[in-house]
């Protein structure tokens, strides 16, 4: 217990505020990153706060930037932090708070959307995955343009125990738009019900923590930013194949105002669309005229359940998608030649691809 009081009472010494830092190295907030800084020390500690008892934790940073979010975590006691940056500018301003926390803070300078999570840590942190959550955390302040893509990486590694759910069930608390924020956690028939609200749930318990306004930002962004926190379900709420949930919902979501047969319809070609859609509707007992907001992580259940079924049956199936026999469609009308001047071509009109059933 002394020892964890230590850590935990780690402070930084006296440093250059991140304000004195961006104006030293000269940083400025990219737009095309969707880059915008959190200057103000108190929101930051705050942020952190979410993610709960940092003391002795192994943390992982994404994005640190000017290393706001990095200060407060190490003030919290973090015995091992890794920061990833993609930025080079940025390396400088963190190399120096490195050096103020030693053997604390590491930075790798890459992508968070390759980067190799896995490895980054020691393998004695892991906890089984029916037991208690590891000590490691993955904190962020998200860019933007990169915060949805990466939460379906890692709820697609949550699905498969993968990246840094190697290691157990680590939890997250990261910064997302303050919509995307709400439809992460927006509950069955609200206006924010989407694909990604269905995606979270079925894997987390997903937590919407406060909003932070717009003007705290530097530059201020035109939107608020909402903090959320993911801490990994021992079991999931629908036990499929992680891409087969995906292509589920997302075809089901397509169509958000239309009743959800519409969107299940597209899971099949045209040859045997109406029959299979009915067979699969009958089978999960789920009522089609349900709006897709209206359908609960259990109807979503059954209705994956019954498509995984068609799809041990016809296993091409999975792989259809019904753009792909759209675009076929069109292209074989463009090129299909006036009825006038066969006599003149010597070439046929190419076949539409065989799809299943």
């Amino acid at each position: 217990m002394a020892a964890s009081r230590k850590l935990a009472s780690f402070r930084l010494p006296p440093l250059p505020t991140v304000s004195e830092l961006i104006k030293l190295y000269n940083l400025r907030a990219e737009k095309q990153l969707s880059q915008n800084f959190l200057l103000d020390l108190k929101l930051t500690d705050k942020i952190v706060r979410q993610a709960g008892n940092l003391s002795d934790a192994h943390v992982c940073e994404v994005g640190p930037g000017p290393g706001g979010l990095t200060r407060s975590i190490l003030n919290a006691g973090a015995r091992d932090l890794l920061v990833v940056e993609k930025d080079t500018r940025f390396i400088p301003g963190l190399k120096l708070l490195s050096e103020a926390a030693p053997g604390k803070l590491r930075i790798v300078h890459g992508d968070i959307l390759t980067f190799r999570m896995d490895r980054g840590f020691p393998v004695d942190i892991s906890k089984p995955w029916e037991e208690d959550q590891p000590n490691l955390h993955i904190i962020g302040n998200l860019p933007f343009n990169v915060s949805t893509p990466l939460m379906i990486k890692w709820l697609e590694n949550i699905a498969n125990r993968t990246g840094p759910f190697v290691y157990g069930r680590t939890r997250l608390t990261l910064t997302f738009q303050k919509e995307v924020a709400e439809r992460l956690t927006a509950s069955t028939g609200s206006r924010q019900r989407s694909r990604l609200s269905v995606m979270a749930q079925y894997l987390c318990t997903v937590h919407n923590c406060f909003t932070i306004p717009g003007r705290a930002f530097v530059p201020k962004p035109e939107v608020d930013v909402g903090v959320v926190h993911f801490t990994p379900l021992v079991k999931p709420q629908i036990e499929q194949p992680f891409k087969l949930v995906e292509k589920l919902v997302r075809n089901v979501f397509q169509f958000r105002r239309k009743h959800c047969h519409k969107g299940v319809e597209k899971l099949f070609p045209e040859a045997c669309r109406v029959e299979l859609t009915q067979e699969m509707m009958q089978k999960a007992d789920v009522d089609p005229i349900l709006r897709p907001a209206e359908l609960t992580i259990p109807h979503i259940r059954a209705l994956a359940d019954a498509y995984a079924h068609l799809c041990t049956h016809e296993p091409s199936l999975i792989k259809y998608e019904f753009r792909e026999e759209l675009r076929m469609k069109n292209l074989t009308k463009q090129r299909r030649t006036p009825m006038g001047t066969f006599s003149d071509m010597t070439t046929g009109t190419p076949e539409s691809p065989q799809q299943p059933c």
